[in-house]
């Protein structure tokens, strides 16, 4: 049985840290779930990460309803969070037909979306008709062109507007609320003055829990990790140095050996090659 919102719910209240991670596919949700990881986010981060493109800004929802999807496939009893992607939830009704899809096709269990201000009344819209989001505050990737990557709400106007849109989509129904690069006492602040969980990303260890991409931790990508991730694992060298390999032995002859082959009765061969 998978994880509930209420079980979310009580982690917070028993003071529980939660992990979430980044999924895209079915074998990542599978490991990442043996690992014990309760939240699998099918973060929009997919189109840099695994798509290839510069930002989250082309990644299509078809892309969103296929990877999550897979990652639904692949787990049982993790809570499965699809992101909706940029401007696929502009307005109610836009976002009503984009989530439908995501639980319909995908099969996840929520959403993430960014932001507050109009997205308030979006949120409350979802939530009414029965679909659990995720809010996410602070550095959203969608908005990248406009505000930066950097730290947000660094001074004291933009951190209260910060704490006070973070209200407001508690209000609207969020279950939970991603908070990204963001000041670590500011995202601490936020923590003590919602009930719901605050899963922070270059936010501190103030949060009730954090969530990281799947290919900063275990070193699978191209350039150096962002600063508020960690790696974990060299997994990026080792699958590299198990490809070197290969590409080695088969060039040699090496690989395949018999151990690797099919063997076949002499006589049905020749039977079979008769007059040709």
């Amino acid at each position: 049985m998978r994880i509930t919102l209420r079980d979310l719910a009580a982690m917070k209240a028993a003071g529980e840290r939660i992990p979430m991670l980044t999924a895209y596919d079915a074998p990542s949700a599978r490991m990442a779930e043996r690992a014990g990881v309760p939240l699998l986010l099918v973060g929009d981060s997919l189109g840099m990460v695994v798509l290839g493109h510069e930002t989250t800004l082309a990644v299509t929802l078809d892309d969103a309803v296929r990877h999550a999807a897979a990652v639904v496939r692949g787990s049982q009893r993790a809570l499965v969070i699809g992101d909706l992607p940029f401007l696929t939830y502009a307005d109610e009704s836009t976002a009503l037909h984009s989530a439908g899809r995501l639980l319909r096709e995908a099969g996840v269990q929520a959403v993430k979306l960014e932001g507050a201000g109009p997205m308030v009344a979006v949120i409350e819209a979802l939530v009414t008709r029965g679909v659990p989001v995720m809010g996410h505050l602070g550095f959203t990737p969608q908005s990248s062109h406009q505000i930066g990557v950097r730290v947000q709400a660094r001074d004291a106007a933009a951190a209260r507007r910060l704490v006070e849109d973070a209200l407001a989509v508690e209000r609207a129904g969020a279950f939970a609320l991603v908070l990204e690069l963001v000041p670590a006492p500011l995202a601490a602040a936020v923590r003590d003055r919602l009930r719901i969980p605050i899963i922070g990303i270059g936010a501190g260890a103030g949060c009730d829990g954090q969530v990281q991409v799947w290919h900063d931790i275990l070193g699978l990508g191209e350039d150096k990790p962002p600063r508020h991730a960690r790696v974990f694992g060299e997994i990026g060298a080792a699958i590299t140095a198990a490809l070197t390999d290969y590409t080695a032995q088969v060039r040699s002859g090496a690989f395949p050996t018999e151990a690797q082959s099919s063997k076949m009765d002499d006589a049905v061969l020749r039977e079979a090659l008769v007059g040709l």
